[in-house]
């Protein structure tokens, strides 16, 4: 099945300008709403009957380079593994999709924790309209998708989370974020992480100290750190830090924990909630 984008009212009833659900405020112009790209599996077509076609949904966030194919093909991995995946376009308020790894530190330092926030709301009431309460949905992200998949776990009660490489453990990305290591004992929702030794984004005493810090957590939690792993090790088309052997055992964990916390047979008892 190909992918598909489509556009969502922020969370609320309005979207990321203020409009009302359904307003259309234009192609690529900020208050447009949420857009999303969505892989979902057969034999479903669109996201408005998926409760009974995958086994979850999981919510990607991508990388400070934004929706990339890399990011487009993690979520057709999710999709042919049964998951509905779909992943935001976070830099959408300004019209931008993508843009050059040289200046994805930059980009992302543009992003705000509420503009982050709302964007992810207006996903998970979609999909629990769509038949996916937050105990069948995940949220996975990477770089600093990884971070954004971490602050989501510790403000909301979801199925699972994942985070790749997701950095701020001791400074903060974004105005009105903390750093993980303040929340990292509130964690809602179960969490991986899975980190490179060599990353010189998330040094390896912060390393440390996350898995620390995360263990005094209420939900299971687990980090897994890589000897010889640099900062996107997972994506094949950076060759300078691609790392096969950790990329290919991280991906394998992140779907052991997808099954086991994530859509039936589920084990982890993780319920509806309110954000914290």
């Amino acid at each position: 099945m190909t992918l598909e984008t489509m556009r969502l009212a922020a969370s609320g009833g309005t979207d990321a300008g203020g409009h009302a659900a359904g307003e259309t405020a234009g192609e690529g112009k900020p208050g447009a709403g949420v857009p999303v790209t969505v892989a979902a599996p057969r034999p479903a077509t669109s996201t408005s009957g998926l409760g009974s076609a995958a086994r979850g949904a999981v919510i990607v966030l991508a990388d400070a380079r934004g929706i990339t194919g890399y990011v487009l093909s993690v979520c057709e991995q999710l999709r042919d593994e049964g998951w509905l995946a779909l992943t935001p376009h976070l830099y959408h308020r300004d019209g931008t999709a993508e843009v050059p790894v040289a200046e994805g530190a930059a980009k992302m330092r543009t992003l705000t924790a509420d503009g982050i926030a709302a964007d992810l709301d207006a996903c998970l009431e979609h999909l629990a309209a769509a038949g996916f309460p937050p105990g069948r949905t995940a949220v996975i992200g990477f770089c600093m998708g990884g971070t954004a998949a971490f602050l989501t776990a510790a403000r909301r009660r979801l199925g699972a989370a994942v985070s790749f490489y997701g950095g701020a453990v001791t400074e903060p990305y974004w105005s009105g974020a903390p750093p993980l290591l303040d929340v990292a004992g509130r964690l809602r929702t179960p969490w991986l992480g899975l980190y490179g030794e060599n990353d010189t984004w998330v040094t390896l005493e912060e390393i440390g100290r996350l898995r620390a810090a995360v263990a005094g957590a209420s939900v299971p939690t687990e980090l897994i750190s890589y000897p010889g792993a640099q900062h996107a090790f997972h994506t094949p088309e950076r060759p300078s830090t691609h790392h096969p052997q950790a990329a290919r055992d991280a991906w394998d964990r992140m779907l052991r924990w997808l099954a086991t916390h994530v859509g039936p047979g589920s084990t982890s008892g993780v319920g509806d909630g309110p954000p914290g």
